[in-house]
């Protein structure tokens, strides 16, 4: 009876309502300017391949900063992502490259106009309804800890 009692709480701990996940990756706060933004932080291999796949709902102000290993011209695909989303391709200094709208559950391919440093991930829209492309800096990306 213990152990169903506490795998039921585990599973509440979990679960977030609208059947989203609660991730296990930290949290770095980022700014675009005055917009506050909450960025789960996908630094590693397996992070980084797994994103924002199988969520249903994201908050507003949520995102997933993906933090590469190296400054190269990377790709983002949304095979099991079941949000749609807009991706802004970062330089090592934050500054935006380009900015890409992607739909659910397709293989297509999704890559930086030059080389990136990161990946930032939010609901579809979130730059384009900011004002926010190529050249803008969204600051405290200098924090996030170094891709593997």
């Amino acid at each position: 009876m213990f152990f169903r009692m506490a795998l039921f709480v585990a599973s509440l701990a979990v679960a977030l309502p609208g059947g989203a996940q609660q991730s296990q990756l930290p949290l770095l706060e980022l700014f675009a300017g005055m917009h506050r933004i909450e960025a789960e932080v996908a630094a590693t291999s397996e992070s980084r391949q797994t994103g924002m796949m199988q969520r249903t709902i994201m908050a507003p102000q949520r995102g997933m900063l993906f933090v590469f290993p190296e400054v190269a011209a990377h790709c983002m695909w949304m095979r099991n992502t079941l949000l749609p989303l807009s991706v802004a391709f970062l330089d090592e200094k934050g500054r935006v490259i380009n900015v890409e709208d992607m739909q659910p559950k397709t293989d297509d391919t999704h890559c930086a106009s030059k080389p990136a440093r990161y990946a930032l991930e939010m609901n579809l829209g979130w730059f384009k309804s900011r004002g926010l492309n190529a050249g803008f800096a969204i600051t405290g990306v200098e924090k996030a800890p170094a891709g593997r």
